[in-house]
C-alpha cells in the first residue's frame, strides 16, 4: 500500500521505512527500487536523489535501526548490577530485536548473504566496528573503556555468528544458556572487573 509522500525532511526516513516493509514482503532480490518508491509515496527520481540504489538503501537502513537498537541495549544494559546481566541484556535483547525487525529478520533467515557485506569489519566505517563502539557503554560501569570496547566487540561477532550459523546446541535467545557461558568463558576473560571503580 502505498502512501502520501512524506515532507521533504522527512522523505529519507520515509523511502528506508518503506524499504523496511518491501523487504520484509519480498525480500532483498524481490524487490525493486520501483516498489519502495510506490510504497512510500512518491517517484522513483525522487528515491534517487536519497538513496541511487537497493544497496545504498540497506546500507542506511541497517545503520539507522542498528543505531537505535543499540541506544535500547545500553539503556538495559546499564540497569544491570553484573557484568554477567549486561552481557545476558546486549545478547539476547540484540537477538530479538533483530528478530523482531522484519525485514532484518527476513534477510537474515532467507538472504543472509545480502548482509554479509554490511556486518564485516572491512573498513573503519563496518557496521560491526560502529556497533561495538555503540555497545561499549552498556559495559563501561563494569570495565575500563579498553576493555569494555573489547567486550562489545566479542558480543556483536558471536551474536551474529550464531544468528547467521544457528547451532543444534546452543540458543543464542535464551537467557539461561546465554548467562552460563558468559560466566564460564567470558566473565573469567576480565581481570576482576567489579573492581575496576573501586
Amino acid at each position: 500500500m502505498s502512501h502520501p509522500m512524506a515532507p521533504s525532511d522527512a522523505l529519507p526516513d520515509a523511502l528506508l521505512d518503506a524499504m523496511t516493509v518491501c523487504v520484509a514482503r519480498s525480500g532483498f532480490a524481490g524487490t525493486t527500487l520501483e516498489d519502495v518508491a510506490r510504497e512510500a509515496g512518491c517517484s522513483r527520481a525522487t528515491l534517487y536523489r536519497h538513496y541511487p540504489g537497493k544497496a545504498a538503501l540497506l546500507a542506511a537502513l541497517v545503520a539507522r535501526d542498528g543505531e537505535a537498537m543499540a541506544a535500547r541495549l545500553v539503556a538495559e544494559a546499564r540497569a544491570a548490577d553484573h557484568l554477567t546481566d549486561a552481557v545476558v541484556a546486549v545478547v539476547t535483547g540484540g537477538v530479538l530485536a533483530l528478530r523482531d525487525h522484519p525485514a532484518l529478520a527476513r534477510l537474515l533467515a532467507d538472504e543472509p548473504d545480502v548482509l554479509l557485506p554490511y556486518l564485516s569489519f572491512a573498513g573503519h566505517t563496518a557496521f560491526l566496528a560502529v556497533a561495538a563502539d555503540r555497545l561499549a557503554p552498556a559495559f563501561s560501569a563494569h570495565l575500563a573503556p579498553t576493555e569494555a570496547v573489547r567486550l562489545a566487540e566479542w558480543v556483536v561477532r558471536m551474536t551474529l555468528s550464531y544468528l547467521l550459523c544457528p547451532s543444534d546446541r546452543f540458543d543464542v535467545a535464551d537467557a539461561a544458556q546465554v548467562r552460563s557461558g558468559v560466566d564460564a568463558f567470558v566473565v573469567p576473560g576480565f581481570s576482576h572487573p567489579s573492581e575496576v571503580h573501586q
